[in-house]
């Protein structure tokens, strides 16, 4: 692809924006879906999870049955189906969005021990047809306040449950996402520890105002 993407596959064309398109990204359990929720209302916002459906229902098998080159194609598909819902919801309004691309990279390096280069290869020739956010806020947390908030999360998943079974996984996934951060123009690192999602959501929104003052 590498920007000549001809029709049938050229996204469609972006309309103007009537909000910022904002991504949380992080491990799991750190707070993403509860501050998603919260900006969602204070912002009138368009909220969507990458992975959107039809391809969440369809996680659970393909991570269990598929080997990793395919498991990325199938993250890839709901990455650009990610992009083209958000391309659409931004005409109308801001759009908050739990995890995006920073996710599909570090995720699937961290748990097929990859390394971040040899995925971004496989990214690259379809990052044109991405949306790009106006901030993407990276949340940070200790393994305690981790721990204590898995305890008291009601809709845990195997990735949650791995954070702590799988040995290294955590690390790994936080060395990932720190380096992804490092190399995102749009990376706002935020720590949660002793902090309220009202705390982060007014953080969030500051910044949101600041940036497109």
């Amino acid at each position: 692809m590498n920007g000549n993407l001809t029709a049938p596959y050229e996204p469609s064309a972006d309309g103007e924006r009537k909000g910022p398109f904002v991504v949380l990204e992080g491990v799991s359990g750190v707070g993403k879906s509860t501050l998603t929720a919260l900006l969602g209302r204070r912002l009138n916002a368009t909220t969507i999870h990458t992975l959107p459906e039809p391809h969440s229902g369809l996680s659970a098998a393909v991570n269990t049955r598929l080997k990793a080159l395919p498991q990325f194609a199938f993250y890839l598909s709901g990455l650009l189906h990610t992009s083209d819902r958000i391309r659409d919801a931004v005409t109308r309004g801001p759009v908050v969005a739990d995890r995006y691309l920073s996710s599909v990279l570090a995720c699937h390096s961290a748990v097929h021990g990859v390394g971040l280069d040899q995925v971004r290869d496989l990214l690259e020739p379809f990052l044109p047809y991405l949306i790009q956010p106006d901030a993407t806020f990276y949340l940070n947390s200790s393994n305690t306040a981790l721990l204590d908030r898995m305890g008291s999360k009601t809709d845990i998943k195997k990735d949650d449950t791995e954070l702590f079974d799988v040995p290294g996984r955590l690390a790994a996934l936080r060395k990932r996402f720190t380096s992804v951060a490092l190399a995102d123009p749009t990376a706002v690192v935020l720590d949660t520890d002793d902090r309220s999602p009202d705390d982060l959501a007014v953080t969030v929104i500051k910044h949101l105002e600041e940036i497109r003052a």
